[in-house]
């Protein structure tokens, strides 16, 4: 597999190496889930991690489904559900290979696809697009973190670069309703920023 294996992930959170974790819940999914069009019930979070957002999600009342596939991030999501006496499933699971038993509303995705190699890129869009329903969600936080060696072709990460190019290849317009640019970029205490876009799976 190319790319960081679970072993890495695994090591990073046991040494607590986690620069990309907020330690919190990220600022825009309390705007999306305040927006009009925030109808769900069902979502999903790829690549929990800690599990902020699963907890948020939790408390307002969704139904939540938080996956990663580190043991230490499981472990740290089921924590902080225990400790705020909340209810959701964590699956300890490889999102490459991982299927809902039932469709979701929505998918709040914001370090899994940055944390993959882009060699893995297709297949998980091909994933996050059979685990939404037809009209579901995709609240992506696209990570803009261009280096150097792109220049000469090198791939670097992760996180890896989320050019807005290559995430309109894929998730293109025949299967994702985009809106209209520009996007508001949001910073990230690593020092990079993420580019906020909601999609409609068509």
């Amino acid at each position: 597999m190319a790319g960081p294996t679970v072993d890495f992930w695994q090591s990073r959170f046991e040494a607590g190496q986690t620069a990309w974790d907020r330690g919190e819940v990220h600022p825009l999914l309390r705007a999306w889930l305040g927006a009009p069009a925030a109808n769900a019930s069902a979502v999903c979070v790829p690549g929990c991690g800690s599990g902020w957002e699963v907890a948020e999600l939790a408390r307002r009342g969704f139904e939540v489904t938080g996956i990663d596939y580190a043991p230490a991030a499981v472990e740290r999501a089921r924590a902080l559900l225990a400790r705020d006496h909340l209810a959701a499933r964590i699956e300890s699971a490889d999102v490459l290979h991982w299927q809902p038993e039932q469709p979701f509303d929505a998918i709040y995705e914001q370090t899994c696809l940055c944390a993959l190699h882009p060699d893995h890129w297709l297949a998980y869009a091909e994933q996050v697009h059979s685990w939404l329903r037809p009209g579901g969600r995709l609240w992506a936080l696209f990570m803009q973190v261009s280096r150097p060696g792109a220049g000469e072709g090198r791939i670097e990460g992760p996180p890896y670069h989320c050019e807005i190019n290559a995430m309109r290849a894929l998730f293109p317009a025949d299967r994702w309703d985009w809106p209209r640019p520009p996007y508001p970029l949001v910073p990230h205490p690593m020092g990079a920023t993420e580019l906020a876009v909601t999609l409609v799976r068509r």
